[in-house]
C-alpha cells in the first residue's frame, strides 16, 4: 500500500524521468530501485553500505568512475552523514547534459535507517544542489504538502497508508510533507 507522503511526489517524479525520454539514457539509482521500470537504455542500482556515495563518485565495473546521464536518489539523502560531498559526486559521475533526481521527506518522522539526518524543503534543496555545484538556472525543485499528511505523519502509524476515500491531496505551499528536485549538469 502506498504512504500519502508519496503520491503526488511519486505521480511527478515519474513525469519527470518520462519527460527525459529515458530509453536514451544510462541510468544509476543510489540505494533503490524505484528507477529500474523506465525502460532506461542502462540501469545500475547501487546499494549502501556496499557502495556509499558519500565516500566517492559512482563506480563502474572496472573501479573507474560510471559516467551516466541520470542519477535517481529517492527517499536517500536523509539519511546521509556528508550529503553535500555525496551530491559533489553526483556532479562527478554525471556525463555533461546529465540530470540528477533527488527526492526526500521534509515533514515527517525521525525514521532511522540506519541513520536520520536532514530535512530540506524545495527551497533548501535548490540551495543544496547549488552549493554543490549545479548551476541555478538548471535546477528545478517542488514541494508537496497538506496539513492533513502532516497531522497523518504526527498521529501515525508511520508512515501513513493511502486512502484515496479520505485523504485529501491538494498542495499547500506553506506545509511541505516531501521535497523533490531535478538539477541538470552543464
Amino acid at each position: 500500500m502506498a504512504s500519502i507522503n508519496r503520491i503526488v511526489m511519486a505521480k511527478r517524479c515519474r513525469q519527470i524521468v518520462r519527460s527525459l525520454e529515458p530509453e536514451t539514457l544510462d541510468a544509476a539509482e543510489i540505494s533503490g530501485t524505484w528507477g529500474e521500470k523506465f525502460g532506461f537504455r542502462s540501469y545500475r542500482s547501487y546499494w549502501y553500505p556496499e557502495y556509499d556515495i558519500c565516500e566517492g563518485p559512482l563506480s563502474d565495473d572496472a573501479g573507474g568512475v560510471a559516467q551516466v546521464d541520470l542519477i535517481i536518489a529517492d527517499q536517500v539523502w536523509e539519511h546521509l552523514d556528508r550529503p553535500y560531498r555525496a551530491t559533489q559526486n553526483v556532479l562527478a559521475s554525471l556525463r555533461p547534459g546529465g540530470y540528477f533526481l533527488v527526492a526526500v521527506p521534509f515533514f515527517v518522522p525521525l525514521h532511522a535507517a540506519p541513520v536520520d539526518n536532514t530535512r530540506w524543503s524545495a527551497r533548501g534543496l535548490k540551495n543544496l544542489l547549488i552549493e554543490c555545484g549545479f548551476a541555478e538556472d538548471n535546477i528545478v525543485s517542488e514541494q508537496w504538502g497538506n496539513r492533513w499528511a502532516g497531522i497523518r505523519n504526527v498521529v501515525g502509524p508511520f508512515p501513513p497508508v493511502y486512502h484515496p476515500e479520505t485523504d485529501r491531496l491538494e498542495n499547500e505551499e506553506d506545509f511541505p510533507v516531501t521535497s523533490w528536485a531535478l538539477a541538470q549538469k552543464l
